[in-house]
């Protein structure tokens, strides 16, 4: 089994990917933080604690942009963008 400090940088590399995977999928985003802030608990170092914080803003940040996608795709297809729109 892996170290305490081990998970505490699984954790901490959890978060920055959970923020980064936020910006382009959204969803991707809040399933890593999910796992890197379940990681994040079982461990009480620093570095456990500054990946929890990266994980909780990861979680936001991809629950934010996931709402803003949804509300884009709805005006977009309210406003009738879609309806010349070339398929296949």
């Amino acid at each position: 089994m892996a170290e305490k400090e081990d998970q505490s940088v699984v954790s901490y590399v959890l978060g920055i990917v959970s923020i980064v995977m936020a910006i382009f999928t959204p969803l991707a985003g809040i399933v890593f933080g999910i796992i890197g802030l379940t990681q994040s608990k079982k461990q009480k170092t620093k570095l456990s604690e500054k990946a929890k914080k990266l994980n909780i803003i990861g979680i936001i940040l991809g629950i934010i942009l996931f709402i803003v996608t949804i509300i884009l795709a709805y005006t977009i297809e309210n406003m009738g963008l879609l309806q010349n729109f070339p398929t296949g």
